[in-house]
């Protein structure tokens, strides 16, 4: 493996990333796959940051690892009509700032998601219509049409609720020192170094949170991440890569957990973004087709990940009610590839710019796929970059191919939608076709699952199977490790860490 290089000089780097800390007990120490962007939940886009949010911002409900809805700021819910969604809060909520957290701060981080210039919330709420406050712990809010993934997308961080005076005061620069109602509250973060957060006493659920002080450290490498937590530098990483699963195996000071994750990882293609889109790739599906029959989706599983991820075709994990069984991954045929190429009129080799995050195994599975499609008649150029640049970069339409993960959520809609609509913010390459803008309001409205079940099979027919938008390639495995020391953690599948019930002993 690649990546194996790096060993002779991950042991300095562990002793540069031991901070000074307070007693053993009171600092949790965890390594991040990569630095988060913004951390506005309005803004951000990063995996990473949705587990710093885990700490910072309590949202109104959260998932258990059964994928069942529970109740977080919320007290409780109930649906008045199938429009119509009454909320309690707990009693006693306050933000970091000491502010009272009532009905009317819900009232505005909801239409902030749902308004704010740049909002990336926006596609997820994008059904409601109203946010009444009805007494200081009640809301009604009150929707277009009915939606079935509306009450799931409140798990995440349009459900998050920040502080509107820290929000006023701060305005777009809000991300930089956020204000939040969660366990824990912002101290400092550097960029591309770290991020620290120290517990909040008037936390609503206080009792249960036991650690004083979290420090987030970004490291890119999944080497260097495990010889820190090996060395006692970290006390837990959010993930390793496979092929590194049996030296925690054997490590009797360290505990694993791994756990099927809901989301994906995809190649975005640029159809209508800005110049960049215009190229054969981004203007022919033929050619989009070709590029995906060049790829095989088993042999990079099994080269980069050691065979444990699941090859995929489709936005929908095996464990998901929805996973469309008709839906069969595509086996490699180089010869087809390049029969499409000519009918497309292309000549060859063909240049091609993939966009890959900068972390080794990443950029190893652009290696791979650069070696695959040179024999389809493609010149693949890679382009390395750190994550959250690159996902800035796809927003600007810089690119024409962007090797992408998403981390999924449990409703079926929360898979697809931002991605595939024309309206939606997480539509990068711009994407429109408006049937499947059509099929997509229609699955949200749709409260029967069956026939949700038959609209995101005609979606996926259409804009993956046909348009190919973007292409699937694998479903990916949760995989934390931890000193043995640390207990109470919960693996869930949407793969955050939350410092509820956690001690460090």
């Amino acid at each position: 493996m690649i990546k194996r290089i790096l060993l002779g000089v991950t042991a300095g780097l562990a002793l540069a990333l031991a901070l000074p800390q307070p007693a053993a007990a009171q600092h949790l120490r965890i390594g991040l796959r990569e630095d988060p962007d913004i951390l506005d939940p309005t803004l951000a886009r990063t995996f990473v940051g949705r587990i710093v949010f885990a700490a910072l911002c309590d949202k109104l409900f959260d998932i258990d690892a059964r994928l069942q809805v529970v109740p977080q700021l919320a007290e409780s819910y109930r649906w008045e009509d199938n429009r119509t969604l009454r909320i309690v809060l707990r009693p006693g909520l306050r933000f970091h700032d000491g502010e009272v957290l009532d009905a009317e701060a819900v009232r505005y981080s909801l239409l902030r998601h749902l308004n704010m210039q740049g909002s990336f919330r926006r596609a997820e709420i994008s059904t409601m219509e109203a946010v009444e406050v009805v007494d200081a712990r009640t809301v009604l809010i009150r929707l277009r049409s009915p939606s079935a993934p509306f009450v799931s997308q409140l798990t995440d961080r349009a459900g998050m609720i920040v502080s509107p005076r820290a929000a006023e005061a701060a305005g777009r620069n809000f991300g930089l020192r956020p204000v939040c109602a969660g366990p824990y509250r912002f101290v400092e973060r550097v960029a591309q170094d770290r991020i620290v957060v120290e517990r909040f006493p008037e936390y609503w659920n206080a009792q249960n949170i036991h650690i004083q002080r979290i420090t987030y450290l970004p490291i890119p490498d999944s080497t260097v991440r495990l010889a820190n937590l090996q060395s006692g530098a970290l006390e837990m990483v959010q993930t390793i890569d496979p092929d590194d699963i049996p030296a925690v195996r054997r490590n009797n000071r360290l505990r694993l957990s791994i756990s099927d994750e809901l989301g994906w990882q995809s190649i975005q293609f640029n159809i209508g973004n800005g110049p960049r889109s215009q190229t054969p790739l981004g203007q022919d599906p033929r050619v989009r087709e070709a590029f995906e029959l060049a790829i095989d989706r088993a042999a990079i599983n099994q080269v980069v990940y050691e065979g444990v991820f699941a090859p995929t075709a489709q936005p929908f994990p095996p464990a998901s009610p929805f996973h469309l069984r008709e839906v069969a991954v595509p086996s490699r045929n180089v010869e087809r590839a390049r029969a499409l190429l000519r009918e497309a009129g292309v000549r060859t080799p063909l240049q091609v710019e993939l966009t890959v995050p900068n972390n080794p195994d990443l950029r190893q599975v652009g290696e791979v796929i650069q070696a695959m499609v040179r024999e389809a008649g493609f010149d693949l150029r890679i382009n390395a970059m750190e994550f959250a640049s690159a996902l800035q970069a796809a927003t600007r339409g810089e690119f024409e191919a962007f090797l992408v993960g998403w981390s999924g959520r449990v409703d079926p809609d929360g898979n697809v939608y931002t991605f595939l609509h024309s309206r939606a913010t997480g539509n990068d390459g711009r994407y429109s076709h408006p049937e499947v803008d059509r099929l997509l309001d229609a699955a949200r409205a749709e409260l029967d699952p069956e026939k949700r079940r038959e609209l995101y099979l005609q979606i996926v027919q259409q804009a993956v199977l046909r348009d190919r938008a973007r292409i699937f390639l694998w479903h990916r495995k949760n995989i934390v490790a931890h000193t043995a020391r640390l207990s109470g953690f919960v693996a869930v599948p949407d793969g955050l860490i939350r410092p509820t019930g956690l001690r460090l002993n």
